[in-house]
């Protein structure tokens, strides 16, 4: 999916939390937005997924349908283009009182996706779960923080949608569970071309795995990087260490 940003601003008590004038992201980019707590990448977020209205300014996206024609709108008009984006953000997207077994068939059934797909994608997710989501018995308000993250990630991932949006997945997750979402990313842009954003404090994980990195501070674009083979980070450790 290709995404398209001008010219957009949002306030809140007449301060700018967002202020971009411009910003392209092509077909298959995994891009990584990183920034200082209050940069505004939540918020970016948010509006792109139409959960937050911007006070000034236009987001376009531009997806192909059912029918192999691109299409582009914008998504406070739209609602088709929800069914070509997996999205999480925070806690608010899950359905706290259902298992993880139960969520992921409701996220299944509004999203058409068949029950053989369903069984795949989770055992692909079989490490990343560790075999404490599945069987557990448990409603989702009941898990850790933790493992309520990856029953979030793996429902975002589900429909392997053309735009995936993940806002701190690496939170709350154990060394090796960050390990192996790292791989399931990269896998993920690699299989389906898909567009992924997704911001992150861990500059490490997000330099590792993302091939563009943009640094927000205080709603503004302060660097957009082209990051091959690890190339942008010495420009963004040089920024947070000054």
């Amino acid at each position: 999916m290709r995404i398209e940003i001008n010219n957009l601003i949002k306030e809140y008590e007449k301060k700018n939390v967002v202020s971009i004038d411009s910003l392209k992201i092509d077909d298959g980019d995994f891009l990584g937005l990183v920034g200082n707590n209050g940069a505004g990448k939540t918020t970016l977020f948010r509006m792109i997924v139409d959960l937050v209205k911007a006070d000034k300014g236009e987001i376009s996206l531009s997806y192909i349908n059912g029918k192999g024609i691109t299409v582009t709108v914008n998504p406070a008009l739209s609602e088709d283009w929800k069914n070509h984006t997996g999205a999480y953000i925070d806690e608010g997207f899950l359905i706290d009182f259902l298992t993880p077994e139960e969520y992921f068939r409701f996220v299944a059934n509004v999203s058409n996706i068949d029950e053989e797909s369903v069984k795949w994608q989770m055992e692909k997710f079989s490490t990343f779960m560790g075999g404490e989501i599945l069987g557990q018995k448990k409603l989702i308000r009941n898990l850790s923080a933790g493992n309520k993250h990856k029953v979030g990630i793996m429902s975002a991932l589900l429909a392997r949608s053309q735009l995936l949006i993940l806002d701190e997945p690496f939170n709350f997750l154990d060394p090796t569970s960050q390990n192996v979402l790292k791989d399931l990313l990269t896998e993920y842009n690699r299989e389906t071309n898909a567009t992924i954003l997704l911001s992150s404090h861990n500059i490490a994980h997000t330099v590792d795995i993302c091939k563009r990195i943009v640094l927000l501070e205080h709603g503004v674009i302060i660097k957009d990087l082209i990051n091959e083979e690890g190339s942008a980070a010495a420009q963004i450790e040089q920024y947070f260490n000054t």
